[in-house]
């Protein structure tokens, strides 16, 4: 949800300064390019518990991501341990 929550707020920003860059009599290309660094500039001024509240759940996604990688990584890793001792002792 803090993710959406920021990416939507972003995305007011933007096009708040689109509206207003329009309003200014600013047209063409050039308005949505610069409504875009204006938006990202406000969102950096004004958003930052937002942005650290979505980065603080990726961070979290991530971990949990890695921990059950290297959970697999492990029990692949238990499973041919198994399966080269059977050789070996077969071989014996």
């Amino acid at each position: 949800m803090p993710i959406l929550r920021y990416t939507l707020l972003r995305l007011a920003l933007i096009a708040g300064a689109f509206a207003l860059l329009w309003l200014l009599g600013l047209r063409g290309w050039l308005v949505a390019v610069v409504a875009v660094v204006v938006g990202a500039l406000l969102s950096y001024l004004l958003l930052p518990r937002q942005a650290d509240a979505a980065a603080a759940v990726i961070a979290e996604r991530r971990r949990r991501t890695a921990d059950s990688l290297d959970e697999a990584i492990a029990q692949d890793a238990a499973e041919e341990d198994a399966i080269v001792d059977g050789e070996d002792r077969r071989t014996d």
